[in-house]
């Protein structure tokens, strides 16, 4: 059957129309909020690509407009599956910007509807993650980390030992203070910035911590540690170790 859909974020954020376009439009910027390692060949007709573990995806620029309009997408697959992104910009007299991004596409198959939610909270979290980055972390760079938790066969029990893991008495919620501690090193406050049925995001001096529901597998830590210096491989280790710690 399939489902053809839509979805629409907008955020007015504490940055200049340059600095959303920077982190929208360049592999450092998208580094730095989404998922995984990205690079941008800029220009309509170019290419952006991803690497997010064995997932490579590979998007055409169908509209390159600086500081104004940037859309891309895949082509459709031999199912039908399509995805496609369209982020626009407004700088405002205030010195404020409007962003607003558009995803849509099509998810083929009857069992379209678990996909649809994962994607809908994941959206979710990255077009927050990247209003977070570009107000409290515009200019900066951050090295993405993705590790991977134990099976989880009880998501609200691993919700739950996450935020004991986080010093809080429940699953996070937005707003939390919250203090984590990896091995061998001094203990880190953040707070909640967002959170969902299937995502958590904290923010630190230094970083932006996340914890996604991973599709029909673990709990995912996708963060961007912006500390210079920060080795990802490394930080993989301590992060898959820790999630084994916690959710064990």
């Amino acid at each position: 059957m399939g489902h053809e859909f839509e979805l629409t974020d907008v955020a007015e954020v504490d940055a200049t129309p340059a600095q959303v376009w920077d982190a929208i439009a360049t592999g450092p910027g998208i580094d730095s909020w989404f998922m995984g390692r990205n690079e941008v060949e800029g220009g309509t007709g170019g290419v952006v690509r991803g690497a997010f573990g064995a997932y490579r995806p590979e998007y055409r620029i169908r509209e390159w407009e600086p500081l104004e309009k940037l859309v891309y997408g895949s082509d459709p697959a031999p199912d039908g599956r399509t995805i496609a992104y369209e982020f626009l910009i407004e700088g405002r007299d205030t010195g404020s910007t409007v962003v607003r991004c558009v995803t849509s596409g099509f998810l083929p198959g009857d069992d379209w509807e678990d996909e649809f939610e994962a994607m809908t909270t994941g959206n979710a979290m990255f077009f927050r993650t990247l209003a977070e980055y570009v107000t409290h972390f515009a200019g900066r760079t951050a090295v993405p980390v993705t590790a991977f938790g134990p099976p989880v066969g009880d998501w609200d029990a691993a919700w739950a030992r996450l935020g004991t893991a986080l010093g809080l008495p429940s699953r996070p919620a937005a707003g939390d203070r919250v203090r984590f501690v990896l091995d061998g090193r001094a203990p880190e406050d953040g707070v909640v910035y967002a959170v969902n049925d299937q995502t958590a995001g904290i923010r630190t001096a230094d970083a932006m911590i996340r914890f996604l529901r991973g599709f029909h597998g673990p709990m995912v830590a996708s963060h961007h540690l912006f500390t210079p210096g920060a080795d990802a491989e490394v930080e993989e280790k301590n992060w898959s170790a820790w999630l084994a710690r916690a959710l064990g």
